[in-house]
């Protein structure tokens, strides 16, 4: 106590001097941090206690944004586990677009119902068109600059999905197709590399999207996780020249169609024997044996897993400990889950605007608490060997 209270006797003895309100609320911040580290890990900094659950593990840079300008603040970090700042609202852009395009949708006479009773509870009505514009315009620059961003190293790992949101276009309202690309970079962390909307999932707009990409500095691909979308296929191959991997979840759903509703349970298990093998060559060899088994009977099924047999598997050639994360897009249905939650409380987005606005947004603060996460999505040790970059692929302790 008695070091803080020296602290802030030198803050105050600056006197009329600009800076004092920014750097008393980084002390003060400063100190929050430091109260709930101590109750997180059950003892202060140094201290040996038997209550003692964690300890911390230095600290990383980020800045705040204030009233009183920009605070650089020092978030400590755990050595199990990741903290954030309660007081930095980490989930407050995201609510701050999804007002904002409640509020342009009311503003211009187009709210459905339950809209128009949210504005209400929220106290928005007397909002000016002005006002919702200043406001969209603070958020969309954030987000453009995120989405904008140069993609830097290697990402050998990419998935992509669609899903769709309903909007205004030309007074008609449209299915709008809301595409989201997220990566693993050869360090084994995870970001979301982009997004856009588009009319459909036509190949033009999937080769626009992927090139788009690529001039930000996407390289080092060698999976790509999607559905089996034909547009999305010929893309892939066209812009990427990575291996394909088909969805084997939607593979799965696609392949129950040809059973009966008595016999899917045992279809399912009969095709996840494939899946269940060490390797590549013994997945192949088991696959076949469960098609021809099926031929005589399901002829359809069996034709199905001729076709698919390639894409379904290609994740098996990849490193075991991957590979629970590389067979489906499910990486990005918790994503999407999200995206379908925020959407549904708009019901119908006023323009593509601001459905790049909300969801936009979104992705941008998933980013950001995937980067405070101490925990690689995959670890250094088994992800270093598939970069192209010599020094990089080496073994770490070789490196």
């Amino acid at each position: 106590m008695t070091e803080d209270k020296i602290a802030l006797r030198a803050l105050l003895e600056k006197g009329s001097d600009v800076t004092f309100l920014r750097e008393m609320i980084g002390f003060a911040a400063e100190r929050l941090m430091a109260l709930e580290t101590e109750s997180l890990c059950g003892a202060g900094p140094g201290e040996r206690s038997p209550d003692r659950r964690n300890q911390r593990n230095g600290y990383r840079e980020r800045d705040w944004e204030t009233r009183a300008g920009t605070v650089e603040l020092r978030i400590p970090k755990l050595r199990r586990g990741s903290y954030f700042p309660a007081f930095l609202e980490p989930r407050r852009l995201a609510e701050k677009a999804l007002t904002a395009v409640i509020q342009e949708a009311y503003v211009q006479g187009i709210s459905t119902r339950s809209v128009d009773d949210l504005v209400r509870a929220m106290g928005l009505e007397g909002i000016s068109k002005s006002q919702v514009s200043r406001l969209c315009g603070e958020i969309d620059e954030r987000v453009q600059t995120f989405l904008g961003r140069p993609i830097e190293g290697e990402w050998p790992y990419v998935w992509l999905d669609a899903t769709y949101v309903k909007a205004r276009r030309d007074h008609h309202i449209v299915s709008v197709a809301v595409i989201v690309a997220v990566g693993v970079n050869a360090d084994g962390r995870r970001e979301v590399l982009g997004m856009t909307v588009g009319h459909s999932e036509a190949e033009p707009f999937w080769v626009e999207f992927l090139r788009t990409l690529a001039r930000r500095g996407l390289r080092g691909v060698k999976l790509v996780t999607s559905d089996a979308h034909e547009g999305l296929k010929a893309a892939i191959a066209k812009v990427l020249g990575a291996t394909w991997q088909r969805c084997r979840v939607h593979f799965m759903r696609n392949a129950l169609a040809y059973a009966g509703k008595t016999q899917r349970r045992i279809v399912s298990a009969w095709i996840g024997t494939a899946f269940a093998q060490d390797d590549a060559a013994a997945a192949r060899k088991q696959w076949r044996e469960v098609a021809d088994q099926a031929r005589p009977r399901v002829p359809k099924l069996a034709a199905l897993m001729d076709e698919a047999e390639t894409d379904v598997l290609a994740y098996m050639g990849f490193p075991a400990q991957h590979r629970v994360k590389l067979h489906s897009t499910n990486p990005l249905e918790r994503l999407n889950g999200e995206i379908k939650r925020r959407s549904e409380v708009v019901g119908i987005f006023p323009n593509e605007a601001a459905v790049i606005r909300l969801i936009g947004a979104l992705l941008l603060e998933q980013n950001d608490e995937w980067a405070v996460q101490r925990a690689r999505y995959m670890s250094l040790e088994t992800i270093a060997p598939l970069s192209d970059d010599p020094i990089v692929s080496l073994p770490v302790v070789a490196a």
